[in-house]
């Protein structure tokens, strides 16, 4: 009896956390409602610069690392392939809709150490910063093989619009 009484009272804590956690999600989910939704991937078979295999980290407010968007599904941290296209960048994510950066709303690329839920070495992480709308947005990428990360930013570097002096 003791057993069953501690299972029980096991199970109701585990409930009622994983409730608070909906609710905390889906209250920072409202919050971000005014976020525009990213543009969906041009119809068509694009052929792509590159293909990159790896990890979609998060898309977080520009200089923010650990404000996670979750509104749009962009919190969603999945394994991802990018494929970077003369039109923009595809990160195609398994398990959720694919994330498209116009190459026009690119304004940087670089490297990070860690974002929201995601802490690596020292610039292991791969960065697109980019315009959502009227948002400037960080997303971040974890390449699979440490030597892919330089030809990513690169190839996006290379379709990016010139920054404006």
């Amino acid at each position: 009896m003791e057993q069953l009484t501690t299972v029980l009272v096991t199970l109701l804590v585990l409930a009622v956390l994983f409730g608070l956690l909906r609710r905390g999600w889906t209250g920072r989910v409202r919050r971000q409602a005014g976020i525009a939704a990213p543009p969906e991937p041009p119809a068509g078979d694009r052929e792509a610069r590159l293909s990159v295999p790896g990890m979609y980290v998060a898309t977080t407010e520009h200089g923010a690392p650990l404000e996670r968007i979750a509104a749009h599904g962009l919190g969603v941290r999945a394994r991802a392939t990018v494929l970077v296209r003369d039109d923009g960048v595809v990160v195609d994510r398994r398990g959720a809709p694919a994330l498209f950066l116009p190459a026009a709303d690119i304004v940087a690329v670089g490297t990070s150490s860690g974002m929201v839920g995601k802490f690596v070495e020292r610039d292991g992480l791969a960065v697109l910063t980019w315009r959502l709308g009227p948002t400037v947005v960080d997303t971040g990428f974890r390449t699979q093989r440490a030597e892919d990360k330089r030809r990513l930013l690169d190839a996006v570097e290379a379709i990016a619009p010139a920054p404006h002096s």
